[in-house]
């Protein structure tokens, strides 16, 4: 098939697309068609992620996100996530007899999908690697891999999240590290220390206080002298307990001197299961691979992890990295978006032209790009940050603080009408299922609504820059390496000096303040990194005047073309 003529009119796609791509036999009984996009390195063909890697101290690490990226194009990989999400979880809550089971019943896709990302490390490389950069590579194989399917991440991110938790216990580290570090998955309900490995959920909210945890009402009472370390009975439930078939889960509870955090294992320590009992799984909008259940205790077993009356503190790592996982899921959600987009616009063709060569097309194309490079570049540089911190780095560590806040809410805000976009670039083919698109689109809301929803994370970012010393001026340190490079990043950055500067009406400009923190941001970064013609378009769209409200609004003198070309999926 290399190198034929398959379009009618004698056209060829622009970009050499087909010389790369072997088009099923079916493409051919059905012209003006574009073929799945399937088999391909989704690492190899992301220029922005490899050059973040590179740039940020994990280039070490290419030769195995080039791995991640071949299983993740792969078209088995791709029908595992089309299967695990049309065949969703089933509860079983008990079984034939009438006991109590508490379990959740899979299709064997999930835990392809599932074994594959242990396999890789996604769920807790990034601890276990002690090499230089080992964060900025776990993101990206994260980024890479979830294309697949979002729903599985969830647990990858618990089991991620968990381990600087488990630090604040060190016994509790020391039992439970070893079995989160194992590269096997094993979805069987049976004691972890039985399996050899381990993964994690999480239960803090509770149906009448959502984000206000500290409205929370389950109650724990101490089994013996109490204190960090000791067994506790919780009594109580949970609205939302991610990834019920976990292992063990960090819960927040009320105890005698106020809310803490717990590990709840599934199973005792005389290898008996726990009191767990799974009321209903929700019937979600999207991310319905994945199982969130309503949880109740009664006399559930728990130790406590950090002091009594501590439990925010001791969890907020927890929340803070699984954050930057939300960050990381939506800029997957957007670059498998723009793949799909650009892939059928490369074959499709309408009024004489192929749709990737029509300017209104490559317009929405690029702006659509630049939107999925951007995210990409903040993701990348705050799991840099990550890894700076942890060799103690301040400057890094409270860059880490503000940046995955106001990441969090621009980011993830964003990938709701990118999905929709992207959508839009397939007409009538995008919104049936058995494109991803629709799948896309369902999930783009969930990770602004995970971890804290928009002004949850708005006012955390007041809240980081009003308490914590020193953040600012990381923040306008790290944006002053641009500039002098472009008049607009100067002009805004000055502009959000002032708005900052006016803390009389800060709380009610928040969400105006934070997205424009993350937007100079972005434009820094991409001033520094990125080629001048994704950089130009950039803060000639996101911070001047030239630029409408809908994608494929961007001004006439950026290299449309030349950013299509940087982001198709070759």
């Amino acid at each position: 098939m290399r190198g034929r003529d398959r379009r009618r009119g004698g056209e060829r796609p622009s970009m050499d697309l087909l010389d790369r791509v072997d088009a099923p036999a079916a493409y051919e009984s059905a012209p003006n068609q574009a073929p799945p996009l399937a088999d391909y390195d989704a690492y190899g063909c992301d220029a922005a992620l490899r050059e973040g890697v590179a740039a940020n101290g994990a280039a070490w690490a290419g030769e195995s996100l080039h791995a991640v990226g071949r299983r993740a194009g792969s078209a088995e990989a791709i029908a595992w996530g089309f299967e695990a999400n049309a065949n969703p979880p089933k509860l079983k809550a008990f079984d034939r007899y009438g006991a109590r089971i508490d379990e959740v019943e899979f299709h064997p896709s999930y835990h392809a999908l599932m074994a594959t990302a242990v396999e890789f490390g996604i769920h807790a490389a990034a601890w276990s690697d002690s090499r230089p950069g080992a964060h900025v590579a776990r993101a990206a194989a994260n980024h890479v891999w979830m294309q697949t399917d979002a729903g599985h991440g969830c647990p990858m991110t618990m089991t991620h999240a968990v381990v600087p938790v488990l630090h604040a216990e060190p016994t509790l580290a020391r039992q439970w590290e070893p079995l989160i570090f194992s590269r096997t998955y094993d979805p069987r309900l049976v004691p972890a220390e039985r399996k050899g490995s381990a993964i994690f959920g999480m239960g803090m909210t509770e149906k009448q206080g959502g984000s206000d945890v500290r409205a929370n009402t389950t109650r724990a009472e101490k089994l013996g002298r109490g204190g960090p370390g000791e067994a506790y009975a919780l009594t109580g439930h949970k609205w939302f307990c991610s990834a019920p078939m976990s292992d063990a889960f960090l819960v927040l509870a009320q105890a005698p001197a106020g809310l803490s955090c717990f590990l709840v294992p599934r199973f005792l320590p005389d290898g008996s299961k726990n009191v767990f009992a799974l009321q209903r799984l929700k019937d979600k909008l999207g991310n319905r691979s994945n199982a969130s259940s309503e949880v109740e205790f009664a006399n559930t077993y728990g130790v406590l992890v950090g002091e009594e009356g501590r439990g925010v503190r001791t969890i907020v790592e927890m929340v803070n990295v699984t954050r930057l996982d939300c960050i990381i899921g939506a800029a997957s959600g957007m670059r498998q978006a723009v793949a799909q987009a650009i892939h059928h616009a490369s074959y499709r063709s309408a009024f004489g032209k192929l749709l990737v060569d029509q300017p209104a097309m490559r317009n929405v194309l690029a702006d659509l790009a630049l939107e999925s490079e951007a995210a990409t570049a903040l993701f990348v540089r705050l799991a840099s940050a990550c890894d700076r911190a942890a060799r103690g780095d301040a400057h890094e560590a409270r860059l880490k603080r503000i940046g995955t806040a106001f990441g969090k809410y621009y980011v993830c805000k964003r990938a709701a009408g990118h999905a929709a976009e992207a959508l839009e670039c397939h007409g009538g083919n995008g919104y049936v299922e058995e494109s991803i698109m629709p799948r896309l689109f369902r999930e783009s809301p969930l990770n602004s609504i995970w971890e804290g929803s928009g002004n949850v994370n708005a006012l955390d970012v007041l809240r980081a820059l009003e308490r914590e010393a020193g953040v600012l001026d990381s923040y306008r340190a790290e944006v002053a390496l641009a500039r002098g490079a472009d008049a607009r990043l100067d002009a805004a950055s000055a502009d959000l000096d002032r708005e900052l500067a006016d803390g009389a009406h800060l709380e009610t400009r928040a969400r105006y303040v934070v997205e424009r923190m993350a937007l100079v941001f972005q434009a820094a970064l991409l001033v520094r990194h990125a080629p001048p013609f994704v950089a130009d378009a950039f803060c000639a769209s996101r911070l001047g005047t030239r630029h409408g409200n809908a994608y494929g609004t961007l001004p006439v003198d950026v290299d449309a073309r030349a950013i299509v070309e940087r982001a198709a999926p070759r």
